[in-house]
């Protein structure tokens, strides 16, 4: 079956791109020094996809890993914490949630440029559309179905237990993520303004829905933020916990939801595909799904959680786009996603119609 056009763009390492290079012997000393069982000769290659975080697969004779790290450069003050990532990948590790071996952290600069950390490099396969192209009819819900229990896994993590009371402040989830990504699109002038934007920093924190949950969060759950096993439709990691945090699962679902009201162009959406035909769940029996596995009866408010997750995924490319005018950007193919923040916006914006908002 012909490779899908995303597949095709973000499968797979290449060369280290320009600006993002590593000093090979002075990782290879540093990870002699801190992590168990490393044994050179080191090389690296660069992974296609990321948009925030450089990533990068490291080879030895024994053992592959993958490191991430802050992109070099003028960054936000808040943004691309990868000892925030660090922290959560090894604690839900250790409570036997599927996320990777972690080996160490860095926060020295003076080792390769940046703050840094690695984890095991996982065997399996990244699917980068929503599709599933390379899954047949009778296997694609199996697909689905993985990721629905790895969420649900996810948000029913006892956070005691995982040693992670201190990960976030519990409650008032959606009025402090509204305020932050308002801040930070306010705040980045190199970006531009979008009208669609503009309303919704005024119309969302004036219509949040009551109640309030508290879970670990992901914060980007996607199929291409997982590794699904080589051969079976299992998940066996969850990657990339950069906006990780104690937070609202329904914020949390509602954004991996969004994949039923977005178009394919954009990110890895559904809409236009006959589900159906594909053996694909619908939005409904895919919410049912989760519920069954969180002990919910249903989703109220659920046009809200989207316009507010459409909002926050347009805020974060609208951080992109700022990073791209400013050179920061981690992706060759920043650029372009980057060219997305007006239809985001205004797909939010519609979400937010759906729930009473005017103008």
């Amino acid at each position: 079956m012909q490779m899908s056009e995303r597949q095709q763009q973000f499968s797979g390492t290449g060369d280290v791109r320009q600006g993002q290079e590593i000093d090979t012997a002075r990782l290879a000393a540093w990870m002699a020094d801190h992590v168990e069982g490393f044994a050179g000769p080191l090389t690296v290659a660069q992974f296609k996809g990321g948009q925030s975080n450089p990533t990068y697969k490291l080879s030895t004779p024994v053992q592959n890993y993958v490191l991430r790290r802050k992109p070099p450069g003028i960054l936000l003050p808040s943004a691309h914490a990868v000892d925030r990532e660090y922290k959560v990948i090894t604690a839900l590790h250790g409570v036997g949630f599927p996320a990777p071996r972690t080996f160490g952290l860095c926060m020295d600069n003076d080792v390769i440029g940046t703050a840094f950390y690695i984890m095991d490099c996982v065997e399996g396969r990244v699917i980068w559309d929503a599709t599933f192209p390379d899954a047949t009819v009778e296997t694609r819900g199996a697909y689905f179905d993985a990721m629905n229990k790895t969420m649900a896994d996810l948000h029913m993590v006892d956070i005691a237990a995982a040693g992670l009371q201190e990960f976030g402040k519990p409650g008032n989830y959606f009025a402090r993520q509204i305020g932050r990504w308002s801040k930070q699109y306010l705040e980045d002038p190199d970006a531009g303004r979008v009208p669609s934007m503009d309303k919704l920093v005024e119309w969302l924190p004036a219509n949040i829905p009551p109640g309030d949950e508290t879970s670990v969060v992901h914060g980007d759950y996607r199929c291409d933020n997982m590794i699904f096993h080589p051969t079976e439709p299992r998940v066996v990691a969850v990657l990339d916990w950069e906006l990780s945090t104690l937070g609202h699962p329904l914020a949390d679902f509602s954004y991996h939801l969004m994949m039923y009201r977005m178009p394919p162009s954009t990110t890895t959406g559904l809409i236009g595909n006959d589900l159906p035909a594909l053996g694909i769940p619908t939005e409904a029996e895919y919410v049912a799904a989760y519920c069954a596995r969180t002990g919910r009866t249903g989703i109220d408010n659920l046009d809200f959680y989207v316009a507010y997750n459409m909002f926050r995924l347009a805020g974060i490319i609208h951080g992109i786009r700022g990073r791209v005018i400013r050179g920061t950007a981690a992706s060759a193919h920043a650029k372009k996603s980057a060219e997305g923040v007006e239809m985001l916006a205004d797909l939010a914006w519609d979400q937010a119609r759906k729930c009473g908002a005017t103008g």
